[in-house]
């Protein structure tokens, strides 16, 4: 009987308190409509409404969870673009009243503030590549090429491997043999260290660059799969399948930070091998003839190269397992840019040229 009477009591303690007004919730608006596109630089009148006779002591906004600024009645707010990242927000007001607050969300999507400049090329000169390498990763460094070559033994695609390659001749002059189960993906030179990615196992290798010799390993949890890395001499980058690139420190090779990638239409995905020139990181677009070159500061992308007539897929017909481009590497000191595609019998110096 004792407890019967608990349960009455706390049953109408509830009653009393969901009747009291300023524990009510209102309806609540905000615009802009959720999905709505801008462009970088543009700006985004964000306004909040509520009853007319609801009192407030404050509307503040969030951005991404990020305090924007904070208003005392339902006055817009105006966010200004031009110097967020690119993709998709979060926007959120938090009305305060009566000593309660309550949130209403929206999300709008920021794209790149203009297409993209069209480049074409000029083929400089021509260089011999083993066609044996279905190429993952590709650097140039004193002179030499250094390739992440992919495939698993147990699939038929050959077993992955660390080369160091002549850039004249094509002659591989030294390598390394991965794990016969794991698919080696994409890698940067870090001082006198090479990392290099797995595709799905979630590891990531580091060797000595002048010996090859297999340092340590670590655990690679960031994004969905390990595709494309480049370095920019502080911080890492990484692709993982999406049009996200991911910064990694490059001591512990945690994630400290993102990007999303996005021209004026919207995302760019499948980025695939990266490298990072004069400011700008540089990634081939998979499974097509393109290269999109992109601030990393923003995520925009500034230029798009199209490289469908460098080696055509007819031409690629005669030479048995040529597949899709893949490969950019870059030599600072000569101002030369190099790329080829997995199992190309050539890699091709070119010059970008505005179309």
């Amino acid at each position: 009987m004792k407890h019967k009477h608990i349960l009455y009591l706390a049953a109408g303690l509830l009653a009393i308190y969901s009747c009291n007004p300023k524990n009510q919730s209102v309806n609540l608006g905000i615009s802009p409509e959720a999905g709505t596109n801008y462009k970088q630089g543009d700006k985004v009148s964000i306004k909040v409404a509520y009853p007319a006779d609801m009192k407030t002591d404050s509307v503040v906004y969030l951005l991404d969870s990020a305090r924007l600024a904070s208003r005392k009645d339902s006055s817009a707010f105006e966010l200004t673009t031009d110097s967020i990242t690119l993709g998709p927000k979060i926007i959120t007001a938090k009305i305060y009243a009566a000593g309660q607050v309550q949130e209403v969300s929206t999300n709008i999507n920021v794209l790149a503030a203009r297409a993209p400049e069209a480049y074409g090329f000029e083929v400089e000169k021509t260089f011999p590549h083993d066609t044996s390498s279905y190429i993952e990763g590709l650097v140039y460094h004193n002179g030499f090429l250094y390739e992440s070559d992919g495939g698993r033994v147990a699939e038929g695609t050959g077993q992955s491997s660390l080369r160091k390659v002549d850039l004249t001749t094509g002659k591989v002059l030294q390598k390394t043999d991965v794990d016969p189960k794991v698919f080696a993906e994409g890698i940067a030179l870090v001082d006198d260290k090479i990392v290099q990615l797995t595709y799905t196992e979630k590891i990531g290798y580091v060797y000595d660059a002048n010996t090859f010799k297999l340092l340590q390993t670590f655990t690679n949890n960031v994004g969905i799969e390990g595709w494309g890395m480049c370095y920019d001499g502080k911080q890492l980058y990484m692709d993982d399948s999406s049009n996200r690139i991911w910064f990694l420190d490059k001591n512990n090779y945690h994630a400290i930070g993102s990007i999303d990638v996005y021209d004026d239409q919207g995302p760019v995905n499948k980025l695939n091998e990266l490298e990072y020139i004069n400011g700008k990181i540089y990634a081939n677009v998979y499974e097509t003839n393109d290269i999109v070159v992109i601030d990393p500061k923003t995520g925009a992308v500034l230029q798009r190269v199209d490289l469908s007539a460098l080696y055509p897929e007819d031409a690629r017909a005669s030479s048995p397992g040529a597949e899709v481009m893949n490969g950019i590497a870059w030599d600072a000191a000569g101002k030369r840019l190099f790329v080829t595609g997995k199992k190309w019998p050539k890699l091709y110096q070119i010059k970008l040229v505005k179309k």
